[in-house]
Formats: structure tokens, C-alpha cells, sequence
């Protein structure tokens, strides 16, 4: 056991995390978790021989949760404040959007999944493509040289 006391103070990285970044990773996280869940209903009802192809429930099962590991990890990196963490949480945005689409484009009960895909995946886009995310990620905006640098009166 320790003899140190624990301390209730958030850390420094969470004391300066804006709640944008904050609901970006839960964002993220969620998606994750969706794709996770939902690969593990299908490697668990492929193992079951529930569907028509248990073969190919369970290899879709594996996929997706493989894909639910990617949004995963970029809210752990959201939350610590990594800069790398913006791509795949990008990356997780945009490919919900053809979901979306697609789920729009079906019937039933699939319409309304497809609202909710589509109102996450464009929040999403609009907090990690937002100015103020990629100044706290400590991303440059633009590939150039930093103007600053360059003029010596500056």
C-alpha cells in the first residue's frame, strides 16, 4: 500500500480540456462502443449458427470489432490531449456518414437509426474540424512555414 494520498484534483491535462474536446471523445467513444457491440452480437450469434452464413456473420463480427477499436483509441487520445488522436477521429466522422446515408435510404425502424447516425457523425465532424480543437491539439493550420518565424522583427 502507498503512503501517499490521493488526490482528488482532476489532472492538468483534464483541468485544461475544453468541453468541445471532452464531447468529441465521447463522441468517438460511443461510435467505438456501438461497432464493438454490435461485431460481438454477430461473432456471438455466428458462433450460435443463428444466421443463414454463420461464416460470414462471424468474419463481419471480427471486422467490426477490429473498426470499433479505432474510434475507441482516438477518445483515449482525445482525452489526453494528443494531437494524432484528431485523424481517426476524423477518419470515424466521415465514415458514418455513408452509413447514414444508407440507413436513410432503407425502411422501417432504419430511418430513424439513420437520423441519429447522421446528427452524430456531423457533430462530430463540426467539433473536430472546429479552429479551437486543433488549437488545443496543438495542430498548425496550414502546411507552410510559420509567418512569425520567418519575419526577424517578430
Amino acid at each position: 500500500m502507498s503512503t501517499q494520498a490521493t488526490s482528488s484534483t482532476p489532472s492538468p491535462a483534464a483541468a485544461e480540456r475544453p468541453r468541445r474536446i471532452t464531447a468529441l471523445a465521447g463522441i468517438n467513444a460511443l461510435e467505438g462502443a456501438a461497432l464493438a457491440i454490435g461485431g460481438l452480437y454477430l461473432v456471438v450469434m455466428g458462433v450460435l449458427g443463428r444466421p443463414e452464413s454463420p461464416q460470414q456473420a462471424e468474419t463481419v463480427g471480427i471486422t467490426l470489432i477490429a473498426l470499433g477499436a479505432i474510434p475507441l483509441i482516438a477518445a483515449r487520445g482525445l482525452m489526453l490531449l494528443r494531437s494524432w488522436s484528431r485523424g481517426p477521429a476524423m477518419i470515424t466522422q466521415i465514415m458514418a456518414l455513408p452509413v447514414a446515408w444508407t440507413l436513410l435510404r432503407s425502411q422501417g425502424a432504419l430511418i430513424p437509426l439513420g437520423i441519429a447516425v447522421a446528427a452524430v457523425a456531423v457533430t462530430g465532424l463540426v467539433l473536430v474540424v472546429n479552429p479551437a480543437t486543433t488549437q488545443v491539439l496543438g495542430l498548425r493550420r496550414g502546411a507552410g512555414p510559420d509567418p512569425k518565424a520567418a519575419d526577424p522583427k517578430g
